[in-house]
């Protein structure tokens, strides 16, 4: 990277003992203050580091604050030996002050920024653009920065392209409850904001497109946990001629890769698979946290796959089976036969990715039959008449000829956290909402004015 623009010369924190001598120009943020018998010790902070800053007597007379955003230029000069900072980069060198120009006053910030002092949330994300430039927070996204950078290059090198599929779709049932949008244009219809790309990325595997990723955005409409947003980012992929053999051991080898080259250490490899029976008869969860207590000091990411769900959850719905999974999910082939004789005994492929506790993933071989697609929406109570309204264009698909397919699409969010081992997704999030699904930092969800719901042809009875 070249640190020079028209403001700067260098970062702050890309100086070093080589650089004494230079006359050099830095821009950021007051971090820190302190005197000194007549000499002013500045920390100036930008993204990349903290340089220290050395007014003398001679440097120009100028109020500093924290938070100010200044230019300066001085000399880099060695620290004295007993001075030296091992903890920080630039902490063999100062900048010894000639010229200083302030760029803007800030205000006192509702908590400290140097500091990692404990601060209520509500207040954070009122101010999170100042929470933002606190060093947790600036670490954690640039690790997400990074994670995403290696997992695109990893699928990259294995053949996958990258495709995006929309966010203005179709309200289909899939779970957890849509984010719908109205259209001006069509008086009464509504767009909804994608659960998943699950449908998209199975009509690409048709398109022959066999091996997709996308960096995903999604949409749930559900009640909010520390491992929930309204909103949210995975990790999808979807490849076409596999079985489940092959969709596991491409996540794990990602994983083992991406997870690696951040320096995070994998506690065992390859990852532990157990079926689900084993996990709630062993652990009496079907996510499990395999760590030692050892493994667990070091800070070691357990990966394990749970797989063999069964098909449909234990407890009809009214009436009807509900799908473990989603109903697009393949029974595994040797328990195709039990479906007409004992629906609740029947197998899926469906495999999810825990670490250290936490669902990180999930995904399943899927199905392309047409026939065997059109038996399940009929065992959770989906008639052909709607189903084939809801998913004209799948099954319609599924008569010009459909690869034998399957995915996984792990959490961008969930992973880091976990790497991370924060204790909410929103720390690993530059905007989240709050645990009530309100983004405070703007304001949202707001009304709307009158002329605005007129345009859309709605009016609200309350």
């Amino acid at each position: 990277m070249t640190d020079a623009t028209t403001y700067r010369t260098h970062t702050c924190g890309a100086l070093r003992a080589e650089h004494a001598g230079q006359t050099v120009t830095l821009c950021g943020w007051v971090h820190a203050r302190r005197d000194h018998g007549g000499v002013r010790f500045v920390d100036l902070r930008d993204r990349y580091g903290v340089t220290q800053l050395v007014f003398k007597a001679e440097a120009p007379p100028v109020e500093l604050h924290d938070e100010d955003v200044i230019r300066v230029s001085g000399t880099v000069a060695l620290r004295p030996e007993r001075l030296k900072n091992p903890k920080i980069p630039t902490g063999d060198i100062e900048v010894h002050v000639a010229t200083v120009e302030t760029f803007a006053v800030a205000k006192t910030p509702p908590f400290e920024i140097a500091q990692e002092t404990p601060v209520g949330e509500d207040v954070r994300l009122r101010y999170r653009f100042l929470d933002l430039r606190r060093t947790r927070l600036q670490r954690n996204l640039a690790l997400r920065d990074r994670f995403i950078t290696e997992i695109r290059a990893f699928l990259h090198a294995e053949g996958f392209l990258e495709i995006e599929t929309p966010i203005l779709t179709k309200s289909t049932p899939e779970g957890a409850r849509d984010y719908v949008v109205p259209s001006r244009l069509y008086p009464g219809m509504f767009y909804a904001l994608p659960q998943s790309p699950q449908q998209y990325k199975q009509l690409l595997m048709v398109a022959g497109f066999d091996r997709y990723f996308q960096i995903a955005r999604c949409f749930r409409d559900e009640d909010q946990r520390g491992d929930r947003q309204p909103e949210f980012t995975q990790l999808d992929l979807e490849m076409s001629f596999v079985g489940r053999e092959d969709v596991l051991n491409l996540t794990e080898h990602l994983f083992t890769t991406v997870v690696a080259s951040l320096g995070a250490p994998i506690a065992r490899q390859p990852f532990p698979r157990l079926s689900y029976t084993e996990a709630m008869e062993k652990y009496g969860t079907d996510r499990p946290d395999l760590r030692t207590d050892t493994e667990k000091a070091s800070g070691a990411l357990a990966f394990a796959w749970v797989m063999d769900f069964p098909l449909f959850e234990s407890e009809l719905e009214e009436g009807h089976y509900a799908p473990s999974h989603h109903m697009f999910t393949s029974p595994l082939p040797e328990d195709i036969l039990v479906l007409d004789q004992d629906p609740h005994r029947v197998r899926s492929t469906q495999y999810d990715l825990v670490c250290n506790g936490v669902e990180v993933g999930g995904g399943s071989i899927r199905i392309h039959d047409r026939a065997l697609q059109e038996k399940i929406f009929g065992l959770i109570g989906l008639d052909m008449e709607k189903a084939k309204q809801q998913f004209r264009h799948l099954l319609e698909a599924f008569e010009f000829g459909v690869p034998p397919h399957g995915g996984i699409a792990p959490g961008v969010d969930r992973l880091l956290m976990v790497m991370l081992r924060e204790p909410s997704i929103r720390e690993v999030i530059a905007f989240p909402k709050n645990q009530n699904g309100e983004e405070v930092l703007l304001g949202a969800p707001s009304p709307l004015e009158r002329e605005q719901l007129q345009e859309l042809h709605m009016q609200l009875t309350r």
